[in-house]
């Protein structure tokens, strides 16, 4: 079943941003800390809760040049995995 909703971060994660716009995820409750790319980076600071997953791709080929075209499904894998680690969820729609 696809989530329905906006997607927004949990908000007791925590973004350490690093050096060349990499960044580090951290969850204080777990220890738990997942790396993220600049892409990410980007991504995760959209995800408020009021941009959906075609607003947030269509900021990202904005920005960036040369997103390839399979960009959707990266972007729902990766939305796929922090949700699997507790630190994304879905607005109610």
């Amino acid at each position: 079943m696809k989530p329905t909703g906006n997607p927004v971060t949990n908000p007791t994660i925590v973004l350490r941003e690093e050096f060349d716009d990499w960044a580090i995820l951290f969850d204080p409750d777990t220890g738990h800390a997942h790396g993220i790319n600049p892409v990410g980076v980007f991504v995760w600071k959209h995800l408020d809760g009021r941009h959906s997953l075609d607003q947030i791709l269509n900021k990202l080929r904005q920005k960036c040049e040369a997103v390839p075209p399979d960009a959707k499904a990266h972007l729902e894998a990766f939305l796929k995995d922090l949700v699997s680690r507790g630190y994304v969820g879905y607005e109610a729609a």
